[in-house]
């Protein structure tokens, strides 16, 4: 009888992990993939809508459209994950028996929990990137804005992509240059860090594209209020940030069923995983990839793709009753866009942040790292058709190792210590 291998997601890590092991498996497994809708949205393209340099409807697809033939794809809720009985309930009481459970729900935008951040001014002078309905509002609002200060900010991490509010400030400052009104617009950057971004020489390198583009930055400014009406940013010290145009982050958390299973995730709702194994703390026949972890790596989509191959490996291993591998090393590497067609690549892992070189091959490239390039802004906008074609599907990207390749001699190895991105 063949063993029954259930994936909460439909995004980025489930989707490759249904179709790899799909592949891999072959009739071994029945492979049954749960989603609460059927559309998958290619969340980098998000960052383009509101500069009109990306099409809303060109980056949602059919999630089941993306999966191989032979997987069983559901659209329903999860109520929650009984681990004891190895089971998943669904939203309408179905049970789901499972011999290995795999989440990859990724995590949720909580606008609630930011004090006004939904209230007056939602969607009129309060907009987020980080969905696709508040992209294209955006993108309607900056069609509209012609002076005042416009102000970036994330309210706290973990957030998914954590470059990406720095790369709107770098694309907004392009964006008004290019329609004659930069000289009007007051731009501002406000973070909860104390540097433009937790890497140090990355930090360094971001905080002088920032000078050099006349991006303010405001550090340390902890949001505890935002004033829609009054057009206010209030932290909880106190301090004010006026505004025209704000563009914000909401925290983010774990899927609400993380919550209701008992044993499964932490407070924020984020699943204790083992950062090498990729194996949940909560019971050894359940592995976690992608932004549902609580691993001290970036939530990008990249990390799920480099976890994807120990996931796979260690379901595998589970089933065969073998003993799992330790090999995921934290390896996150983001394109950032700084404007004007050019863009930066950054590479690091638990151990290692990100520093100058080349990807994918040390010495040779043909990618440069923490470098402005056009070929890195070409990269990032190939990445889509790499995402839909390869990484998606589960293939192999080639030249590409899972593993971080050191870039400089006596290198250490992940001892899984890494801050998050």
């Amino acid at each position: 009888m063949a063993q029954r291998i259930v994936i909460l997601g439909a995004g980025t890590g489930g989707s490759l992990a249904a179709n790899r092991l799909r592949r891999e498996c072959g009739d071994d497994a029945e492979i049954v993939v749960v989603d609460r809708d059927d559309d998958h949205v290619y969340q980098p393209g998000l960052l383009f809508v509101p500069f009109g340099l990306a099409d809303p409807a060109a980056i949602v697809r059919s999630r089941a459209g993306q999966l191989r033939p032979g997987i069983d794809f559901r659209i329903a809720d999860v109520d929650r994950v009984d681990a004891e009985r190895s089971v998943v309930v669904l939203g309408d009481g179905t049970e789901l028996p499972y011999d290995v459970l795999v989440i990859a729900t990724g995590a949720e935008l909580l606008p609630e929990e930011t004090e006004g951040m939904t209230g007056p001014g939602w969607g009129d002078s309060v907009f987020t990137f980080y969905t696709l309905a508040g992209a294209t509002g955006l993108r309607d609002a900056l069609r509209r804005f012609r002076s005042g200060r416009l102000v970036v900010n994330f309210v706290d991490l973990p957030i998914k992509c954590p470059v990406a509010p720095l790369e709107f400030c770098f694309l907004a400052d392009w964006y008004l240059h290019k329609h004659g009104i930069r000289d009007q617009v007051d731009l501002r950057f406000v973070t909860p860090l104390d540097a433009a971004f937790t890497k140090p020489a990355a930090s360094a390198h971001l905080a002088g594209l920032l000078e050099q583009k006349g991006i303010a930055i405001e550090t340390e400014f902890a949001t505890g209020e935002i004033d829609g009406a009054g057009g206010r940013l209030v932290s909880w010290d106190e301090r004010e940030v006026g505004f025209d145009l704000l563009v914000t982050v909401p925290p983010h958390g774990g899927a609400a069923f993380v919550a209701r299973s008992a044993g499964l995730g932490d407070d924020l709702g984020f699943i204790p995983t083992d950062p090498a194994t990729l194996q949940a703390a909560a019971a050894p026949n359940i592995f976690v990839l992608g932004d549902a972890t609580n691993l001290p790596t970036s939530k990008a989509g990249s990390v799920a793709h480099f976890e994807g191959e120990t996931l796979i490996q260690n379901v595998r291993r589970f089933l065969a009753g073998k003993p799992l591998e330790a090999t995921f090393d934290g390896h996150a590497n983001c394109f950032v866009e700084t404007g004007f067609g050019r863009a930066l690549l950054i590479d690091f892992n638990y151990d290692q942040e990100p520093l100058p070189g080349h990807f994918p091959i040390p010495g040779i490239g043909p990618l440069p790292l923490l470098r402005e390039a056009r070929r890195n802004h070409f990269g990032k906008l190939m990445f889509q058709w790499v995402y839909w074609h390869l990484l998606v599907p589960g293939r192999a990207l080639p030249g590409i190792s899972a593993q971080m390749r050191p870039r400089r001699a006596g290198a250490v190895k992940p001892n899984h210590r890494g801050a998050p991105a």
